[in-house]
């Protein structure tokens, strides 16, 4: 079984909140104490963090399953419940993270980049925070907010420097195994590479000296081949590996045993990246003969160095070309960011008013569930506090613009309820009002004969 996971899934669910207490104070020499009850904790969020240290997505593959702590309960004499643990979950640089529709949310491309991936729910007040002059002993408390839960599509793009890209069995695992450390599967047949390898070259002008030199990696992308573009052969999981490398490195195969001349090689892999990405084209681009010690004579296009990494002819100058290059792009790319102007706006989270099949009307938005979220809504002190707060964010007018009308019912989150307009009412017989505006009602729900029953 690979080790090598480029793509999972991941549901991420936000700790719930604690609810608030409902509370008195109880103590000797004191008749009637007033309420202290305590707010509930927050529930922790759940965050993806980019980290070196992470090299795929295996550890999503078998268990996509992430949440966080939930909050504790506020208790008596005013004490606040503790606010759930965040949970840190590492993945690989590089890691992009969709929706289920392919959509784009976050591109973790540098290590301790951070998303906030499900966010806790908050606490409930608890009946202390409803102390007013007209409520002097409110017996009600909010219940904990639910956690944010959500499936993502994870997908892995390595951050390369050098992405070495040729036909299979081309040489491109033999070529980054004497050029760094990586010891990839190396075989005599055609795709022995499934899953890209990663190797760290170090380079040094002056060797021997106290001189960092450059270090960059470069990755060994499975072998494409013609209509890879279009996802032959697995074509668009190896290319999309090959997106974010600063420089590409093109093998061509110089051994007899070739289907094609190197002039066809580079043209029919110049039209694959085109294709899967004409951006991929201009990329800083390095095109070497492989295998030249197999090579009898053959012509290979003009500025194309034969490389073998047999006899290691011209392994030194292509690292340092290959050095060069990296170092150019990173200097690049330096400059850009330092231009680029990044501008951050709010996420507005908004109230708005749909309608069902059946004739009724749902509410949604965070800020109308919270508005909700009381733990008793059969008192009435409680449902007062939701009237006024579903005034306060406008549902009101929200309904009325929608074309709701009085008897109307009305669902947000765990409360339906029949829905009457205030002002647009008074000064009407009630009786005969409502009576009419039910017969509206059922002729637009195509049920007028309930109506004629009556």
């Amino acid at each position: 079984m690979s080790g090598f996971v480029d793509s999972a899934q991941l549901h991420a669910k936000g700790g719930d909140g604690g609810a608030g207490c409902v509370s008195f104070r109880r103590e000797a020499h004191v008749a009637k104490g007033g309420p202290d009850g305590g707010d509930g904790g927050k529930g922790g969020d759940v965050w993806l963090v980019a980290d070196h240290n992470q090299a795929s997505l295996l550890g999503f593959r078998d268990h996509p399953f992430r949440r966080a702590t939930d909050g504790e309960h506020g208790t008596s004499k005013r004490q606040h419940g503790s606010r759930g643990r965040d949970l840190e979950v590492p993945v690989p640089v590089g890691t992009v993270v969709t929706t289920l529709d392919g959509d784009v949310l976050v591109d973790l491309a540098h290590a301790g980049d951070r998303w906030r991936a499900a966010e806790g729910g908050l606490g409930g007040f608890g009946n202390n925070r409803f102390l007013s002059n007209r409520r002097r002993a409110p017996a009600f408390a909010e219940q904990g907010e639910h956690g944010e839960e959500r499936w993502f599509n994870l997908e892995l793009k390595l951050r390369a420097d050098v992405a070495l890209i040729g036909f299979p069995n081309v040489g491109k695992s033999t070529l980054i195994s004497q050029i760094s450390k990586a010891r990839p599967k190396i075989a005599d047949y055609p795709f022995t590479t499934l899953v890209p390898n990663l190797g760290v070259v170090r380079y040094s002008n002056r060797p021997g000296r106290d001189d960092a030199g450059t270090e960059f990696v470069v990755a060994d992308i499975p072998g494409l081949i013609e209509g890879a573009a279009e996802g032959r052969g697995l074509g668009h999981s190896f290319l999309k590996h090959v997106e974010y490398a600063r420089v590409l490195c093109v093998l061509l195969d110089m051994a007899p045993t070739a289907t094609q001349t190197p002039e066809e090689q580079l043209e029919i892999l110049l039209r694959e990246l085109g294709d899967y990405q004409p951006a991929l084209v201009e990329r800083p681009r390095i095109v070497i003969g492989s295998r030249a010690d197999m090579a009898a004579e053959v012509a290979l296009p003009d500025g194309v160095t034969p490389v073998s990494s047999f006899t290691r002819e011209g392994l030194n100058e292509l690292v340092a070309t290959m050095a060069q290059y990296v170092d150019t792009a990173r200097r690049e790319e330096v400059i850009h960011h330092s231009r680029e102007i990044v501008v951050h706006r709010p996420v507005v989270d908004t109230v708005r008013v749909e309608r069902r099949p059946n004739g009724e009307w749902q509410v949604l938005g965070r800020a109308a569930l919270r508005a909700v979220r009381f733990q008793d809504l059969t008192n009435d002190e409680a449902l007062e506090e939701v009237t006024r707060r579903l005034k306060e964010i406008g549902v009101d007018r929200l309904l009325t613009r929608a074309g709701a009308l009085d008897g109307d019912v009305v669902t947000i989150g765990q409360l339906t309820f029949e829905w009457y307009r205030d002002a647009t009412t008074a000064g009407l017989d009630r009786a005969g009002h409502h009576r009419a505006t039910r017969r509206e009602r059922l002729a637009r729900q195509g049920r007028l004969e309930e109506f004629d029953d009556e």
